[in-house]
């Protein structure tokens, strides 16, 4: 176990817990999160649907709003405003809402920016022409943040997030060796759809709050099956924790990496593989090292008893007997070395 450490620390994969090392060999199925572990987790606003009601000043309040948020897209928003030199509002309170975005108040009003959930809550209808929009946006895998006034919506934001070449690759090779994989994501389902499409994912959960994840590892689990939760957000923690083998990204959050078992230092999803195959070998080695332990006893252990004694005369010396427990021994750690030179 602690060559297998050491050889994924070589490969940018730490492992915090032993036993995920152990586990990761008898997974069934891998749940991966989208923002920051698909994709790249550089999210871009690419995108503006201003409705009737919009005004110059709004920038500068969702300006101020996305300044307290936490949410990678928050960051994205942000960004955007800086490069068009967007002063922020002064906003007179701040509320987050897990899972569906947050709330201001200014000058008594109240304003609004999230998830499609969010919107919903809102009960706001949105135009036809809108609608067909907002679709297009979904269907090319961009995520939507929506900012309302009251029960009224003001711009939808279009963000896209390039999904890493490597997630495509990486999802071959974990299918290729019958695992399931699963892409779950607070993203609608049009969004979800769509990335899923481009990854090779068969089945995928979309609107999914925090919570929500944390259920879809239980049911799944409650089906016999073995998980591995990778993620990378405040928003996977739930489901990290509850998972049978966590994983998180390097450039994701203290708080993912803080719960997860294994991370991997340069969230690239292609370690996840030899994640895989680090944990077999690893493990096939405590098997061979056990056997031929074991093989040293039960050849040396009735020999030392005296069994070939009244046939042979043969008793077996205790200078033989220590040469061969060294020999057990070294020839257990040499074994175990041996991964060190063997392909991952």
């Amino acid at each position: 176990m602690m060559v297998g450490i050491g050889k994924g620390a070589e490969i940018h994969m730490l492992v915090k817990d032993a036993v995920a090392l152990e586990l990761m060999r008898k997974v069934d199925v891998v749940v991966l999160d989208k923002t920051g572990t698909v994709t790249e987790g550089r999210p871009e606003v690419t995108g503006w649907l201003h409705q009737s009601g919009w005004e110059d000043q709004h920038k500068g309040i969702l300006y101020a709003a996305e300044l307290k948020s936490q949410h990678p897209l928050a960051q994205a928003i942000v960004e955007a405003f800086e490069k068009e030199g967007v002063k922020p509002e002064t906003i007179d309170s701040f509320e987050s809402i897990t899972g569906l975005g947050i709330t201001v108040t200014k000058d008594g009003k109240r304003y609004w920016a999230g998830s499609n959930r969010m919107f919903e809550l809102h009960c706001v209808e949105l135009s036809e022409e809108l609608k067909n929009k907002i679709a297009e946006f979904q269907n090319h895998g961009e995520s939507l943040v929506y900012f309302g006034l009251e029960d009224k919506i003001l711009t939808v934001l279009s963000i896209s997030d390039k999904i890493k070449p490597t997630s495509i690759d990486a999802v071959k090779i974990l299918r290729a060796h019958r695992k399931q994989v699963i892409l779950l994501t607070g993203d609608g389902h049009r969004t979800a759809q769509a990335v899923a499409g481009v990854i090779g994912v068969n089945r995928f959960i979309s609107e999914a709050l925090p919570t929500d994840k944390e259920n879809v590892i239980k049911e799944l689990q409650a089906q016999g099956k073995v998980v591995a939760m990778v993620g990378d957000g405040i928003n996977d923690s739930q489901a990290l924790a509850r998972a049978d083998v966590s994983i998180a990204m390097g450039k994701g959050t203290d708080i993912a990496m803080d719960v997860a078992m294994i991370t991997l230092i340069t969230s690239d999803l292609m370690l996840l593989p030899r994640a895989f195959s680090l944990s077999e070998k690893t493990v096939g080695l405590i098997r061979q090292n056990l056997f031929w332990a074991f093989i040293y006893n039960v050849i040396g252990i009735p020999i030392a008893a005296g069994i070939l004694f009244p046939s042979y005369g043969i008793l077996l010396s205790p200078m033989i007997a220590s040469a061969a427990m060294a020999c057990s021994s070294v020839s257990v750690v040499l074994n175990s070395l041996s991964l060190n030179w063997r392909q991952i």
